[in-house]
């Protein structure tokens, strides 16, 4: 969160510098936590990652909830 609130800091300071400082340390910290880079994991489910729910096995259960399109 110390990186995010970097990124906000350098936006409002319109410090072009510290934000590319920043957006690396933020880029840093979601490659460490998992949620960007390699996949670390290999559960044999397929990888639906930017597919629309109604465009996979989810469908029924998308079309089930209230406020689907």
């Amino acid at each position: 969160m110390a990186a995010r609130r970097a990124v906000a800091s350098a936006l409002k300071c319109k410090d072009e510098a510290a934000l590319a400082e920043a957006r690396v340390a933020v880029q840093i910290a979601k490659i460490a936590l998992g949620e960007r880079g390699p996949v670390w994991w290999q559960d044999g489910a397929p990888d639906l990652t930017r597919r629309l729910a109604r465009n996979t096995q989810y469908a029924a259960w998308y079309d089930g909830l209230e406020g689907s399109p």
